[in-house]
C-alpha cells in the first residue's frame, strides 16, 4: 500500500486527466502535445526502473506505509519538534499514475503517427529506387564477370608475350647502352690520358680546354655539334652518351683530372706571376732615379706628366700577354689561388727592393764582439745578432751614402707602386671586356643537382659568373694598400735607426732628405689613396729635434761669434748681399734657390747645395776692394745703408736658415717662428749685455767700450730693426700662421728700438760726463790771474772741442746723418745746460777776468 505526499489541490491531481480528453477530442483539429510536456527522465538512454532512483521519480515520491491503517494519522500529526505536519492521503489505487503514465503514451503514440505519416512519401520513393539500384548492380557485376573472362583470355593470350617481347627488346636496348657507355668511359680514360700527357708536356691552353670536353663527356652532355671534331677524344660521334659520374669506378678518374687541373692552374699562376713580377721588375730596373726625382718633384709643382703615353703602350703589351693566362686560370679555376700567391709575392718583391741596398747584415768586423764570438765557435750568427750588425752599418752610413741609399730605395718602391697600379689597371679593363666562351666549364657537379631547375647547369653558371668571378678574385685594391704598408713599415724601421745621425745633417741634406720622405709619402697615396701615418709620425719627429737642434747649435754659435766679435765693421760679402735679397725677397715670395733646397732631383740637390755653399764662403776681395779700403761695402735695404759688424753678418745667414726652413717645411711654421724670435732676441740680449754692460771687454781684449762700438752696435739693431718687418711677412705668408705668432714680431721690434734708444742716451751720458769733467777742471782756474788773462784758449775747452769733434766724426762715419744730428743735438743741448749753470757758479772780480 502507498501513500503519496501531495502539496497540490485536488482539480490539480486531476489535470492530466482533464488536459488528456481535451487534446483527444480535439485530435484532428489542434497540434499534438509538445514533447517537452513528457518528463525527461523518459526520454533518459539509461532509463531503467528497477534503478531505485528512477522508480521514485515516476512513481513522484509514493511511500509504501507500514503502520497499521490505526496508527495512521496518529503519531505523523505531530512532528519531532511538536509541530503538526500536514495530513498525506492514502492512495488506494494507482490510478492517478496511471493515468499520466497513459497521457505520456498517448503523446508520444500521436507524436510517431504525425512523423510516420510526413515521411511515408519519400521512404516508398527511396525503396523504390534502391529496388532499381539492386538490379542494376546485379546487371553489372554480370558484365563484370564477363569482361574479366575476357581479360583473362587477353592476359594469357597477348599482355604475356607482349612483355616478353618487351623485356627482350629492353634487354637489347640495356646491352647496346651498356656497350656504348663502355666505349664512352674507355675514351673518357684515353682522354684523360691524354690531358695528362698535354699537362706534362706545358700545352697548358690545349689541356684545360681538353680537360673541359672529357668531363662533358663523363657527364654525357658534349654538344653533338663538336663531337664529331674531336676524334682524339670520340672516334665515333654518333654513339649515344650516358652520364657517367654515377659509376664508383670513374670517381677516381675525376679526382685525377680535378688533380689535372690543379696542376694547370699552378702553371698559369707561374705564367701570371712571370708576366706581373718580370714587368714590375723590368720597370723598375728601367726608371733611372734621376727621373722618378724629377717626376715627383714636377708633379709637386702641378706640372703634368708627360710619360703617360709611353706607359699606355707598355700596358697594351702587358694587356695582351695577359689575357690568355687570365683564361686559362678562368678555365682552371685556379684565379682565387693565384691571387692570393701574386699577393704574397708582390709584398716580397717590396720587401726585396729594401733589402738589396741595404749594408750588409753578415759584418765580419775585428771591432764587433758579436761578430769575433760567431767566428770564433764557426756558427751563423743568429737573427738578432744579424739584426744588430744591420743597425750599426746603417748608422754608420755617410750622409751621401745614406742619401744614395734613400733614394733608390724610395726611388725603387716608388716605381713598382706606379707600375702596380698600372697592372691593376690592365687587370680590371682585361675582365670587363672579356667575353665568357660556352666551353668554359666549371667543375663536373653531382648528379643531384641535374634536372633541378634551381640548380643552373655548368656552362649557364661559368657563362653568367666568369666575369664577376675573376673580377672579385684579381680585385686589387687592397693589394695596393698592403704593399704600401709593407713597405712603409720597412722603411719606418730604418729610420728609425739612423734618428740620431738625421738629425745631426746639415740644412741641405736634412731638406733633402725630408722632402724625398715627403714626395715617397705624396707617391704612396696617389697610388693606393692610403697615406702611412707611422712613416709620417717618424719623419715629423726628426724633423721637430732636427730644428730643435739646429736651432740649440746655431744659438751656441751666435754666442760664440760675439764672444769673440772685435766690433769692428766689415765689408758687407756679395754672398750676405745675397742672402739679405732673398729675406726681402720673401716678404712677397720665396726665392728660387730656397725652393732649389727641396728639390730632390740629383741637379736641384747639387744646386741648392752650391747655392747655399756660396752664401756661406767668404770671398776672396777683389784686388779693387783691396785697393778702395776707404770705401766699404754696406748692407743696403730699400736704399738705407748699414755698418755692420761680424757677428750682425753672421746672424744674418742664420736667419736665412730660419726662413728657408719656414719654406720648406710648412707643417712646423709656428715652432719655426717661435725658434726665430728667440734667436733674434738672444742676439739683442748678447749685444745689450757686450755693449752696454762692457761684457765684451774681457773676451774680446777691448780696453773699454768706445764711441765707435757703441755706433756700430746701434748699426747692427738699425739693420735688425729693418729686417724684422720682412722676416715678419715672411712668416705672415704661410697658411698655418697664428695671429698671436705675428704680434711678437711687433713687440721684438720695439724690443730692438729700445735698446737703440739706450745706445743713444749712453752717447749722450758719456759726452754728459766729459763735460763734467771739463767744468770740474774749468772750476779750479782762477780768472782774475794774470797769466789766466793772458791765455787765449783754456785746456778743458780745447778738450771738450776735441771730444765733441771725435763725436761728430765717429758717428758721421758709422751712423746715419739723421741719427748724427740728433745724438749731437742732444749732446750739446746737455752742455748748454751744464756749462750755463757751471759759467753761473764761476768766481770773477775784475773786468779782465770776465773778458777773459
Amino acid at each position: 500500500m502507498f501513500r503519496q505526499d501531495i502539496s497540490t489541490t485536488k482539480g490539480d491531481e486531476v489535470a492530466p486527466c482533464g488536459r488528456r480528453k481535451t487534446s483527444v477530442s480535439k485530435r484532428g483539429q489542434l497540434a499534438p502535445t509538445p514533447l517537452s510536456a513528457i518528463p525527461s527522465i523518459y526520454f533518459n538512454k539509461d532509463f531503467h526502473l528497477e534503478n531505485p532512483r528512477i522508480f521514485d521519480v515516476v512513481s513522484e515520491h509514493t511511500e509504501v506505509v507500514r503502520q497499521p491503517l490505526s496508527t495512521i494519522g496518529e503519531g505523523d500529526d505531530i512532528a519531532a519538534n511538536g509541530d503538526p505536519q500536514p495530513t498525506r492521503k492514502t492512495l488506494t489505487t494507482y490510478s492517478i499514475l496511471q493515468e499520466k503514465l497513459s497521457w505520456y503514451i498517448d503523446t508520444v503514440e500521436i507524436h510517431l503517427v504525425f512523423s510516420i505519416s510526413q515521411a511515408s512519401a519519400s521512404f516508398f520513393a527511396a525503396l523504390g529506387s534502391l529496388r532499381e539500384l539492386q538490379a542494376e548492380a546485379a546487371d553489372s557485376v554480370t558484365k563484370i564477370q564477363k569482361l574479366r573472362k575476357d581479360l583473362a583470355h587477353l592476359d594469357k593470350e597477348m599482355v604475356v608475350r607482349g612483355f616478353e617481347i618487351i623485356s627482350s627488346k629492353r634487354r637489347r636496348d640495356n646491352l647496346t647502352k651498356l656497350g656504348e657507355a663502355t666505349k664512352q668511359l674507355q675514351c673518357v680514360l684515353s682522354g684523360a690520358s691524354h690531358c695528362e700527357e698535354l699537362v706534362d708536356s706545358g700545352r697548358l691552353e690545349t689541356a684545360v680546354q681538353h680537360i673541359s670536353y672529357v668531363e662533358q663527356l663523363a657527364s654525357g652532355t658534349l654538344d653533338p655539334k663538336i663531337g664529331g671534331e674531336l676524334h682524339w677524344l670520340l672516334p665515333n660521334p654518333f654513339i649515344r652518351l650516358t652520364d657517367l659520374r654515377r659509376l664508383h669506378a670513374i670517381g677516381g678518374l675525376l679526382r685525377d683530372i680535378d688533380q689535372l687541373r690543379l696542376r694547370i692552374g699552378k702553371g698559369y699562376e707561374a705564367r701570371l706571376l712571370n708576366v706581373l713580377l718580370g714587368d714590375l721588375r723590368r720597370h723598375v730596373s728601367d726608371a733611372p732615379p734621376r727621373d722618378t726625382l724629377a717626376r715627383w718633384t714636377k708633379r709637386a709643382r702641378g706640372v703634368t706628366d708627360a710619360s703617360s703615353s709611353t706607359s699606355m703602350m707598355m700596358a697594351e703589351k702587358l694587356r695582351e700577354e695577359l689575357i690568355p693566362v687570365l683564361q686559362g686560370l678562368g678555365q682552371s679555376q685556379y684565379l682565387t689561388a693565384a691571387n692570393t700567391t701574386f699577393h704574397e709575392a708582390v709584398i716580397r718583391e717590396m720587401k726585396s727592393l729594401i733589402r738589396q741596398h741595404l749594408p750588409s747584415s753578415t759584418d765580419d768586423d775585428s771591432e764587433s764582439v758579436t761578430s769575433a764570438s760567431a767566428r770564433a765557435s764557426g756558427r751563423r750568427p743568429t737573427q738578432q745578432e744579424m739584426s744588430s750588425i744591420l743597425s750599426r752599418n746603417l748608422r754608420a752610413l755617410s750622409p751621401e751614402d745614406a742619401e744614395a741609399f734613400f733614394v733608390k730605395v724610395y726611388c725603387g718602391i716608388g716605381e713598382a707602386l706606379r707600375r702596380l697600379s698600372v697592372q691593376v689597371k690592365v687587370l680590371l679593363d682585361i675582365t670587363s671586356s672579356m667575353k665568357t666562351s660556352s666551353n668554359l666549364l666549371t667543375p663536373v657537379q653531382s648528379p643531384g643537382s641535374k634536372g633541378n631547375p634551381a640548380v643552373p647547369s655548368p656552362s649557364l653558371s661559368m657563362g653568367c659568373n666568369l666575369q664577376e668571378e675573376i673580377t672579385q678574385a684579381l680585385d686589387m685594391s687592397s693589394l695596393l694598400v698592403q704593399a704600401v704598408d709593407k713597405s712603409q713599415s720597412e722603411i719606418t724601421k730604418v729610420l728609425r735607426v739612423r734618428t740620431e745621425q738625421t738629425v745631426c745633417l746639415g740644412l741641405t741634406d736634412f731638406l733633402g732628405y725630408f722632402t724625398l720622405n715627403r714626395l715617397f709619402v705624396n707617391e704612396c697615396e696617389a697610388v693606393s689613396g692610403h697615406s702611412g701615418e707611422a712613416l709620417k709620425g717618424v719623419v715629423n719627429n726628426q724633423i721637430h729635434d732636427f730644428i730643435l737642434l739646429l736651432h740649440e747649435v746655431e744659438k751656441q754659435k751666435l754666442v760664440q761669434k760675439m764672444e769673440s766679435e772685435k766690433w769692428e765693421r766689415i765689408d758687407f760679402k756679395p754672398q750676405d748681399a745675397l742672402i739679405l735679397a732673398h729675406i726681402v725677397q720673401s716678404m712677397t715670395t720665396d726665392p728660387p734657390a730656397w725652393l732649389g733646397c727641396t728639390d730632390v732631383s740629383t741637379a736641384g740637390l747639387e744646386a741648392g747645395e752650391l747655392n747655399l755653399q756660396k752664401t756661406r764662403t767668404p770671398a776672396e776681395p777683389t784686388s779693387a776692394a783691396k785697393q778702395n779700403k776707404k770705401d766699404p761695402t754696406l748692407a743696403v735695404i730699400e736704399g738705407e745703408k748699414f755698418t755692420l759688424v761680424d757677428s750682425a753678418a753672421f746672424a744674418l745667414r742664420s736667419i736665412e736658415q730660419y726662413t728657408i726652413l719656414l719654406a720648406s717645411v710648412p707643417g712646423m711654421v709656428n715652432d719655426i717662428s717661435t725658434l726665430l724670435l728667440d734667436y733674434l732676441k738672444l742676439y739683442n740680449s748678447r749685444t745689450q749685455q757686450l755693449i752696454l754692460g762692457a761684457g765684451a771687454k774681457i773676451p774680446a781684449g777691448l780696453t773699454n767700450i768706445n764711441t765707435k762700438h757703441l755706433a756700430l752696435a746701434s748699426q747692427s739693431l738699425s739693420f735688425f730693426i729693418a729686417l724684422i718687418p720682412y722676416v715678419r711677412e715672411c712668416v705672415r705668408r704661410r697658411p698655418s700662421i697664428t695671429g698671436s705668432g705675428m704680434a711678437e714680431y711687433d713687440r721684438l721690434k720695439r724690443l730692438f728700438q729700445d735698446h737703440q734708444s739706450t745706445i743713444h742716451d749712453k752717447l749722450v751720458d758719456i759726452m754728459s760726463l766729459r763735460a763734467t769733467v771739463c767744468i770740474r777742471e774749468m772750476n779750479k782756474i782762477k780768472w782774475d790771474d794774470e797769466d789766466e788773462v793772458q791765455r787765449s784758449v783754456s785746456p778743458h775747452m780745447e778738450t771738450l772741442t776735441k771730444e765733441a769733434l771725435t763725436l761728430q766724426r765717429v758717428l758721421s762715419k758709422y751712423l746715419p746723418a739723421l741719427n748724427v744730428s740728433v745724438i749731437v743735438g742732444q749732446v750739446f743741448t746737455n752742455y748748454k745746460e751744464q756749462w750755463s749753470k757751471a759759467f753761473e757758479g764761476a768766481a770773477i772780480r775784475t773786468e779782465a777776468g770776465k773778458a777773459r
